[in-house]
């Protein structure tokens, strides 16, 4: 007998096969079929972040929309920043965190910039009174099969947007960041299980770990915890623009790459990890990867 408050892993989210669908990257989730749930109906909180003030990259859609979303119904301010073609998205995300009652600083712009970088920081920091959150999911990753086709552009630029962005938005950062802080990263299950199509975007997901373990021992006396989360195969618009082969959307989750749980996570499903991470429930917590990976294992 199961109680009203348990869900079967395996059924609970959409389970089926996927259309195959492609997107010109970096993709709009208000395009997708269907549709992910990043909490938008399903996320309750319980007023874990009250008065907090979190930025989150990436925050249009997919992981950090349903970290914004949570942030919000957390009772936390949230700045989100992601490129400007992803406008819609970003405006559903906004209109959700202001139904709750808080602050929704919208800022496009490209994280490959250093010099953006720094004014995501500053703008987000001024506009919202305050930072506390820094909340990094934004990232780039196109499937590749081949090291001889991959070229050095895109190299540079998956490396900038995902690793060398950290550096530059948490240098900004620091100067505004109290004690009890909390920085988190996302890394990838590809930094422990890669898959060879992703050379380059599980190369970055490795770094990303040993950014956050280096960096949570950098700032530890300074009373900031820095964590990651590493999702594994999330219906996300990262997946249909690109970032898998179109032929692999159909089973994406279920057998490519397959998990034990037999379906691809859904946004909503990491929001509790990064709301547990931004909160002083975890003030114990630094320099530690959580992975909600289906069961793909992260050691």
């Amino acid at each position: 007998m199961s109680s009203l408050n348990t869900k079967n892993p395996l059924t609970e989210f959409f389970n089926g096969e996927f259309p195959t669908q492609y997107q010109e990257p970096p993709g709009l989730q208000g395009q997708m079929d269907p549709l992910p749930d990043c909490g938008e109906e399903s996320y309750v909180g319980s007023g874990k972040l009250i008065g907090r003030k979190a930025l989150v990259t990436g925050g249009d859609s997919g992981i950090g929309r349903a970290a914004a979303i949570a942030y919000a119904r957390e009772g936390a301010d949230v700045a989100i920043n992601y490129l400007p073609v992803e406008q819609p998205d970003a405006e559903e995300v906004k209109a959700l965190v202001e139904a709750e009652g808080r602050k929704a600083i919208l800022i496009p712009g490209d994280l490959s910039d250093e010099a953006f970088c720094k004014e995501l920081v500053e703008k987000a920091h001024a506009e919202m009174g305050g930072l506390d959150v820094l909340t990094l999911v934004a990232g780039k990753q196109q499937a590749v099969g081949n090291i001889a086709d991959l070229t050095t552009e895109q190299l540079r630029k998956t490396f900038e947007i995902n690793v060398f962005s950290l550096f530059w938005v948490v240098k900004a950062a620091l100067p505004y960041l109290p004690k009890g802080a909390s920085i988190i990263t996302t890394s990838s299950v590809e930094g422990y299980n890669p898959n060879p199509a992703l050379l380059d975007y599980a190369t970055t997901k490795k770094a990303i770990i040993g950014f956050t373990q280096a960096l949570a021992k950098q700032l530890a006396a300074k009373g900031v915890r820095v964590n990651s989360v590493a999702p594994g195969p999330i219906w996300t618009p990262l997946q249909i623009s690109g970032g898998q082969p179109s032929e692999n959307i159909p089973k994406f989750g279920e057998s490519t790459p397959p998990t034990p749980l037999k379906r691809a996570g859904q946004p909503v499903e990491l929001a509790s990890v990064y709301v547990f991470l931004a909160s002083k429930d975890a003030n114990y917590v630094t320099a530690q990867v959580y992975g909600v990976t289906g069961g793909i294992p992260t050691a």
